[in-house]
């Protein structure tokens, strides 16, 4: 998947980004969504930023903050408030941590590989897997390039399906 992600160039990635994030806006879960946990993307994941600033212009939108074995949550409330986290060098949101996960409706999750019955593969160190088992009731996107959908992924007894996938 790695070799594949890097066979486009950044212009073509953002084009795909554009028309998965279009798709994404118009999922009726997402436009009725309140409080939206997005991720900040890294280079070789579709790319959320424009997306994360559009949407917390009317709705609540969270981002995910590395701590150590799991991710704290933060309201994203513009770029001016981001810092580059320590782990992966990601943009997180500074201030208070966001901890009323039942206020948050969807989840849009970044994923190495995806297929058909909705699971995911992400980086294999389980920080979504952990997250979402604390907040059963958000409905869970999925989103991809399209090459990132594949006829199986393999799951443990610890992967969390996704309730969708959206792909360009």
């Amino acid at each position: 998947m790695r070799e594949r992600k890097r066979q486009f160039a950044d212009s073509e990635k953002e084009l795909r980004s554009a028309v998965v994030m279009r798709r994404l806006e118009a999922e009726p879960h997402f436009a009725a969504a309140q409080t939206v946990l997005f991720y900040w993307a890294m280079a070789d994941e579709v790319q959320t930023q424009a997306a994360v600033q559009k949407a917390s212009e009317h709705k609540t939108v969270l981002l995910p903050c590395v701590d150590g074995d799991d991710l704290r949550l933060r309201q994203y409330t513009g770029t001016s408030s981001m810092a580059v986290g320590e782990q992966f060098g990601i943009g997180e949101p500074v201030g208070d941590e966001f901890t009323d996960l039942e206020k948050i409706d969807v989840v849009v999750v970044p994923g190495v590989a995806f297929d058909r019955d909705y699971n995911r593969m992400g980086r294999g160190r389980g920080y979504y897997d952990r997250l979402l088992r604390r907040m059963p009731h958000a409905f869970t996107i999925g989103v991809a390039y399209g090459f990132q959908m594949v006829d199986h992924v393999p799951t443990d007894d610890h992967d969390i399906a996704l309730n969708l996938v959206i792909s360009d």
